[in-house]
């Protein structure tokens, strides 16, 4: 039998020995950032790195690319403490951030009590993450970083206080959106797809990173407009579109279709992307529906991939 090796726990300041100008440069690379996204269910892009905020600088601004909401990234290589839990908020109410993270050595029982009041007390749209950055290695092998999500948003208690409202339609549907996302993400995982398939969480689209923040592959489901579509959504310029865009004939010759094609005027993103009409409440359907998913993320991955590296990432 061949022998194991021994997963042993690295020291942080080993591979970062200064907070700011080693781990946050770090962490602010598309790949980092994508690794921590993924984590915890955000596609996330880099706005900029010491972003001042009245008299104090944030560690990381960065966005969710879907939405464009704000995301603020606060990094501690120590044991958290009520100086850097105040940043939080500071920061969070200066740019109207709407998802706050706090990445750290090591959490004080009281300042993870303090996120979970957070989560639980503030509205819908604000979401706290406590994430525990570790590195591990076997033997002489370079340090690999872990996330360990310590805190993040209960939905189950959020989604039970939307159930007291006037509908409960709307978080019925989320969570039929959610198992819907569960189960395509578990036929992926088993169909030895190499792509990467995160959390799901209850909401009408599903993204999956391709090692880049510039695009990303998007899936979305709709009762309302009975719709499944697949495709890319584009965050990084209108330049990157325009580029796909001017190689229209070949991809889509490269595709094996036709696609449509969304410059989304007035908006930062863009779109190209494929339809399917699909009634998300016929479950019996759900494993056709996740098969043309998979199918067209796969080859749309591979297509835009192959054109990206064509164009150069200098857009």
């Amino acid at each position: 039998m061949e022998k194991l090796g021994k997963l042993e726990q690295a020291k942080l300041r080993d591979t970062w020995l200064h907070e700011a100008h080693n781990f946050t440069k770090w962490l602010a690379e598309d790949e980092n950032l994508q690794m921590l996204g993924s984590e915890i269910g955000l596609d996330l892009s880099l706005d900029s790195i010491e972003a001042q905020v009245g008299r104090y600088n944030v560690d990381i601004l960065a966005e969710e690319t879907t939405t464009g909401d704000k995301v603020i990234i606060e990094n501690q290589l120590e044991t958290t403490d009520h100086d850097h839990l105040g940043k939080l908020i500071t920061y969070a109410s200066g740019v109207n951030a709407k998802h706050i993270i706090w990445v750290v050595k090591t959490e004080r029982e009281e300042h993870r009590q303090a996120i979970d009041w957070l989560n639980e007390n503030t509205v819908d749209k604000v979401n706290f993450f406590l994430i525990r950055i570790e590195l591990w290695k076997i033997g002489n092998s370079p340090a690999a970083p872990k996330f360990v999500i310590v805190c993040q948003p209960n939905e189950w208690v959020r989604e039970a206080q939307n159930r007291r409202g006037p509908s409960t339609e709307t978080s019925e549907l989320m969570e039929t959106y959610r198992d819907f996302w569960d189960a395509f993400r578990d036929y992926g995982t088993n169909s030895g797809s190499k792509l990467s398939f995160r959390k799901a969480r209850a909401q009408v689209w599903y993204d999956i990173g391709v090692g880049t923040t510039k695009w990303h592959v998007t899936l979305t489901v709709s009762k309302t407009e009975q719709r499944l579509t697949c495709g890319i959504y584009v965050t990084g310029s209108k330049d990157i579109y325009y580029a796909f865009e001017d190689r229209r004939e070949e991809i889509e010759q490269a595709f094996g279709s036709e696609l449509s094609w969304m410059e989304m005027p007035g908006r930062k993103a863009s779109q190209v992307r494929l339809d399917l009409s699909c009634d998300v409440l016929n479950t019996a359907e759900w494993p056709s529906y996740h098969r043309w998913l998979l199918e067209n993320a796969e080859k749309l991955t591979s297509v835009f991939t192959k054109e990206f590296a064509l164009i150069g990432d200098n857009h």
